[in-house]
This record gives structure tokens, C-alpha cells and sequence, in this order.
């Protein structure tokens, strides 16, 4: 099983609830275990888990990317 952190950066909208409604989108993606709203560079932050490197590729260029209002994203593939 292979694990990753992804670090998203989302569109600025009038409301904070622009940063949550990705957050829901994302979290509804099957191999995303947890998304969390947080503070700095970035705006969320998704745990996924996957099991294989290509999956793990897969859940962010082809689904977490498409959500409307991401931007960016950053992945940390976890080693250890």
C-alpha cells in the first residue's frame, strides 16, 4: 500500500465556503482517506491512499485535479 500527502492550493472565492466545497468534493473521491482545511501556502491538505504509485497518480491528476477551484497541487509520497 502506498501512501501520499497531497498539499492543494484552491481558487480564492468571497467566502471561506469556497475552500470547503472542494474539501467535500475531495473527500469523496474513493482512495482519498482524509482532507484537511488548513492554514499557509496551502488550503488542503488530502491524505490518499492507494496501491500502487500509478494509482496514487491517478487519484490526483485525474480526479483531484479536475475538481472546479483547485488550482495546484503538491504531492509528498510518504517513504517511511
Amino acid at each position: 500500500m502506498m501512501e501520499a500527502l497531497v498539499l492543494i492550493k484552491v481558487g480564492t472565492g468571497e467566502h471561506l465556503s469556497f475552500a470547503k466545497t472542494a474539501k467535500e468534493e475531495i473527500s469523496k473521491i474513493e482512495g482519498v482517506v482524509k482532507v484537511f482545511g488548513v492554514f499557509g501556502r496551502y488550503d488542503l491538505v488530502a491524505h490518499v491512499e492507494a496501491q500502487s504509485l500509478d494509482a496514487i497518480s491517478n487519484i490526483i491528476m485525474d480526479k483531484i485535479r479536475s475538481i472546479a477551484g483547485v488550482l495546484a497541487t503538491e504531492s509528498l509520497i510518504i517513504g517511511y
